[in-house]
Formats: C-alpha cells, structure tokens, sequence
C-alpha cells in the first residue's frame, strides 16, 4: 500500500488588509454652516483607532479648553468630539487629524482626514501656501507649525508670546511645504515656530521661530518661504550660588562675554578674584580669596543692556582641588593646538619645567597663550610628518588661584604623514564680503572654518576623512559670528548657503570647489 504525507507549512491568513478605513456618516456633515451644537460624530465602516493624537491633530482656529475626543488608545467605529470652548461667531473651523486615524488590525491610515464646520452661514475657502527652510541646516525640522494672526487693534509684538492664532496649519513629518486653508479674506501676520510643547506660543529658550517681513493680504497668489532659527537669549543671570569654598556660580542665559560682576559688599584690601566659565554647563564660576566670615555677599552683574544685583548666602565648604586634564590625547593634527585645562583657575606658568621632545629626543620650541575664560594654557608648536612627541611637565609648573601646584605630567602625541589627510581649496563667487566659510556636518557641526575679507582662494588643509557640506555665512554685521534673527526687531537671520554638493574628504586627494552664491 502506498501513503501520501500531507505538506507541512502554516496557514497563510488570507490576503493582508492595505485598505483604510471608510467614513460611513459624520454628525452633523463635514463642511455644515451655521453650527450650533456642541457634539460631532463620525462614523466609520471598521474599527479604527487613533495614534499620536496630540501631534497629529491640528485645530484651526486653536479651541481652549481643547475638545474631548474619544476614543484614545482604544478600538471604536465612531470618533466623538465634544467642545467645550465658545465658539466663535461667523468663523470656519477645521479639525486635520493628519495621518492619526488608522483600522484596528494593520494600522492602515486614513490619510489627512480633516473635518470643516461653520458658526456663519457659508465656509471659508480661501488659502496660503509656501515652504519651510532652516536659516543653518540643509534640512528644517518636522512638526513645524505656521500661524496667522489677524491684523486689528489686537495685534501687538508681543502676541505670538501669550495669545494663540487665527489660524494654524503643520508640516508634519512628511512635507517641508506648508497651506493654511479655509482662511477669510484679511490682512495677517504671519509666524512658525517649532513649537517644543505645542502650545502655539513662542517661548525663545526652547522654540525656533521663522516670520514674514510683511504682512500678509489674503487671497494670495505668493508662496511664501520662512526661515527658521533659533534666537539668541538676552543677557540674564539666574539663581547665583554658592557651590564650594570660595568659588559661586552664576547661571545664564545669552552671550556671556560682555559679563561684568562686580562686588558691593565690603571686603578686605587683599580680596582678589577670577572669573571662568563651567565646560560642561552655561554658568560662569566666580572665585574669590580670601575665605570671608560673612554670611552672604552682594553682587551687581551686568551685560549688554542688563544690571542685575544679587545676594549670595556663603556658609564654609571645601575648596576645589586642582586637576588637569589634556587634549588631544593620542594623534595630534598638524593644524591643531596641544591644550591644557585646569579645575581651578591659573594664576601662575613657569615654562622652564615643561618639555616637548620629538622621537630623537630634541627638544622642540613652542609658545604658549592662556584663555583665561575656559582656563586652557593654548601650547603651539610646529609638527612633522609621523613624528612622535613626549611632553614633560615638572611639578610647581602650574599654579592656581588657591596656591595649589601641579604634580609630574607626562603626555604622548603622534602625527600621521600628509596623505593621511585630504585637502579642500574653495573658490567664492559672486560672494559678499566679509564672509565665513565653514566645513560641517549633516547636523550642522562646525568641524572647520575660514574667515574672509576679500576674494581669494581659501585653503582648508589636513582634513580628516569623511563626508562634509560646505556653507557660506554673510556677516553683515563683520563681527566674526554667525548672528541669528530677532523677531521683535523684525531682524532675519544673517544669509547661509550651502553648496548642493557634498564634500567627499579623502585621504591623499585635493579638492577644488568652485561656489557661485546666488
């Protein structure tokens, strides 16, 4: 007799569902006039659920207190919205759910869904469209939010800090364009901001924000481009206090350069002190000697525009010990600076106890600069190809503002050849000057940089491998920086471009790059 073994295998489920859901009804009907009610439903031929509703949902004009809407995390054929908020008279209202409402078992979604009523008697149809850019990186943040807010005896600078818009609309996550839609015929202004906790307001220490130059008359044919940035802080200090023996630390927010602390207690006539600021955090560390018997210290503090007096309670603590810390560690590039910092600041170098000898053991001649706000001795000296280095420090070499010195130090550095590295020449055309043109990352890192003031090649030598962007900052203003926007001054940010092109940075290769600014 002969038996035939069925095949083995799993069952295969049938076809996989890639259709989303479908609305059967809504209550009252998407585009309704003259809303009334207080309720919406919405109903749909499967069981649907919604995800990320709080950054795909988009009501425009914004409602405060924001409507209930259910189901949450939960399957349901009908989505309800309950509001709470008085409506306005006479004013069309738009609920984008984004791509937030998908079917229960494959999450197929129903793409940008959005649900248009009336308080008046006829909806509003017209719109405005454009595009978002990052005034610095090639590629603007998602999630951008763009606003319009009315022109009328309201309108104020201060508006886009505590009111909401008129309306509102969101990149999202898949577009960098953007279109306000269902909007009345007015004159508004125009702002986005990349708005961190989604309360469409600006708040400058988190948010980046992009604005119009004019106001904007709808209907429209413009399409208009906003550029994001993030705006500088102004000068302020925040919660100064005590930290250890002697040293008090002086929060802020802004440029810190311009600082001035200047003590208005009376102290003795041998009171000294120094100012550094904190490598890890945005604090300025203000230490002073002698130790005083006094229970709290009074301090102005000035910047650019600012006056601040502060009371710091002093109680006794431990002092700070010295440690140094070095860098680079390993390979050194022939373009870079050997540095030392320190934790308590220096007050004293003696160069004859410190050494560097090559391989042969010849000593090489170096020179030495000390940047006093982030307490780095700066060691410059001439490098050869694969060359190795050993630098000695004597004790006693480095002494700090408490008396403390330095134990032996002893560091190893080696260089590569010159084709280990590659070369860029960049030749600017139709360039403004003077102009910084720097070598980054995708994310907007700074790994090189040059400073022009008038045509001629510019040289970026010894480069490590690897990919980077060329982009090119105008300084307007000629102060060696890149300087972002202000929105109550109506002050864009200063103009970048970026050469399309990515730069292939590879070993033992010259690059030339010619880069015609637009």
């Amino acid at each position: 007799m002969i038996s035939n073994c069925a095949n083995r295998g799993r069952p295969s489920g049938g076809i996989k569902d890639v259709t989303p859901p479908t609305i059967v009804k809504s209550d009252p009907e998407n585009q309704s006039v003259n809303f009334d009610g207080d309720e919406i439903k919405i109903q749909f031929d499967e069981y649907i659920k919604i995800k990320n509703l709080q950054r795909q949902l988009i009501i425009s004009p914004p409602m405060d207190p924001i409507p209930e809407i259910t189901p949450l995390g939960n399957a349901s054929k009908d989505i309800k919205i309950k509001i709470t908020d008085t409506l306005s008279p006479n004013t069309t209202y738009t609920f984008n759910f984004g791509n937030s409402i998908v079917d229960n078992n494959e999450e197929n979604p129903f793409p940008y869904y959005k649900y248009v009523f009336s308080t008046g008697d006829y909806i509003d149809s017209l719109s405005v469209k454009g595009q978002i850019i990052d005034a610095t990186l090639k590629k603007p943040d998602d999630f951008v939010s763009v606003m319009l807010y009315e022109v009328d005896s309201t309108l104020t600078d201060s508006i886009i800090y505590n009111k909401q818009p008129r309306y509102i609309t969101n990149t999202l996550d898949s577009t960098t364009t953007f279109t306000l839609e269902n909007l009345k015929a007015g004159k508004y202004l125009m702002v986005a901001i990349k708005d961190e906790n989604q309360d469409y307001k600006f708040q400058p220490k988190t948010d980046k924000i992009a604005f119009q130059d004019t106001y904007v008359d709808v209907p429209t044919d413009s399409l208009f481009t906003l550029k994001l940035f993030k705006e500088e802080l102004d000068p302020k200090i925040i919660r100064p206090r005590l930290i250890s023996g002697e040293k008090i630390g002086f929060g802020y927010e802004g440029p810190y350069k311009n600082v001035q602390i200047k003590v208005l207690s009376e102290v003795p006539d041998n009171y000294e002190y120094r100012i550094t600021k904190d490598a890890k955090s945005d604090t300025l560390n203000y230490w002073y000697k002698p130790r005083l018997e006094v229970d709290s210290l009074l301090f102005n503090v000035t910047n650019t525009d600012y006056s601040e007096d502060f009371t710091v309670k002093i109680s006794e603590q431990t002092r700070d010990t010295l440690t140094v810390s070095a860098s680079p560690a390993g390979s050194i590039n022939f373009n870079q600076d050997f540095e030392i910092s320190g934790s308590v600041p220096f007050t004293n170098f003696d160069k004859e106890k410190v050494r560097i000898l090559d391989k042969d053991s010849l000593a090489v001649t170096f020179s030495t600069k000390l940047d006093s706000i982030t307490n780095t001795y700066i060691f410059n000296f001439e490098k050869k190809e694969s060359e190795r280095y050993k630098i000695e420090i004597l004790p006693e070499a480095f002494t700090d503002f408490f008396g403390d010195t330095n134990d032996t130090l002893r560091y190893n550095l080696n260089t590569k050849t010159f084709a280990d590295y590659g070369n860029l020449r960049v030749i600017l055309k139709n360039a403004e000057y003077p102009a910084i043109v720097q070598l980054v990352t995708e994310q907007g890192e700074v790994k090189y940089e040059l400073y022009s003031t008038k045509p001629e090649p510019l040289d970026f030598r010894h480069l490590e491998t690897g990919d980077l962007f060329l982009r090119v900052i105008y300084d307007a203003n000629e102060n060696g920086k890149y300087d972002p926007g202000k929105f109550l001054e109506r002050r864009q940010p200063e103009r970048v471009s970026y050469y399309p092109k990515i730069q292939e940075i590879r070993s033992n290769f010259d690059l030339i790059v010619e880069f015609t600014l637009l």
